[in-house]
C-alpha cells in the first residue's frame, strides 16, 4: 500500500567525535536530554517517530506542514539538548511503500535521508519541488543543488529557515486538561 506522507530524518552532528572525546558517559546522558525533548516536540507537532537510529531519528507526517514546524521547533529545542553540539535534518514529501505495517520503502524516504546526510549543522533541507505550504514564520533560502549517492542527478533543495508561530498542535487551553479546581 503507497501513502502519501513527509519523512524527516534527523541527525546530531559531531556525536561520534563527542563520543569518542567525552566518553560513553557523557554521549549517553547527551542522547538521553535529546530524545527527551524530540519526543516532547514529536508529541506536541502531531509527526510520529518511526524509529531512533542511534544519534538520530526518522520522523513520518500526515501533513507536510506538521513535518516543518517539528523540524523547525526541534532544531530551536535541541540547542540546550544537544550542547555544544547541534543538529542538522532533511525532509522529503513524497508516496511511500508501508512495508509489513510500520515501515516505509520509496524515494521520498531515501531523498530525506540523503538530505540529512548533505545538510551542514543546523541545516533544514528538502527538494524545492517539494515544498507546499509554509507555515506562517518559515521562509526558504535556495541552496545550491545537490549530488546525492543512489540518486541519478542533482536535485534543486532550499534551507528552511524562520520560526514558526503556533507550533502546538494539542490545545492546551481547554478547561479539561487542567487541573481540577478545589473549592
Amino acid at each position: 500500500m503507497r501513502v502519501p506522507r513527509t519523512f524527516v530524518f534527523v541527525d546530531i552532528s559531531g556525536f561520534t567525535n563527542f563520543t569518542t572525546s567525552q566518553g560513553d558517559d557523557a554521549a549517553g546522558r547527551l542522547l538521553s536530554a535529546w530524545r527527551t525533548v524530540t519526543r516532547d516536540v514529536a508529541s506536541e507537532t502531531g509527526v510520529r517517530i518511526a524509529k531512533w537510529l542511534g544519534d538520530g531519528c526518522m520522523v513520518v507526517a500526515v501533513q507536510q506542514h506538521d513535518a516543518i514546524i517539528f523540524a523547525m521547533e526541534l532544531q530551536k529545542r535541541s540547542g540546550a539538548a544537544c550542547a555544544p553540539l547541534s543538529i542538522r535534518t532533511g525532509m522529503a514529501t513524497g508516496l511511500a511503500l508501508l512495508f509489513e505495517g510500520d515501515d516505509y520503502i520509496g524515494s521520498a524516504v531515501n531523498t530525506a535521508a540523503r538530505l540529512c546526510d548533505a545538510a551542514e549543522s543546523l541545516e533544514v533541507l528538502i527538494p524545492t519541488e517539494h515544498v507546499g505550504e509554509l507555515p506562517e514564520g518559515v521562509t526558504i533560502v535556495k541552496h545550491a543543488p545537490l549530488s546525492m549517492r543512489g540518486l541519478p542527478e542533482a536535485i534543486p533543495v532550499v534551507v528552511l529557515t524562520g520560526a514558526p508561530t503556533n507550533t502546538a498542535k494539542n490545545d492546551t487551553g481547554e478547561l479539561w486538561t487542567r487541573s481540577p479546581s478545589v473549592f
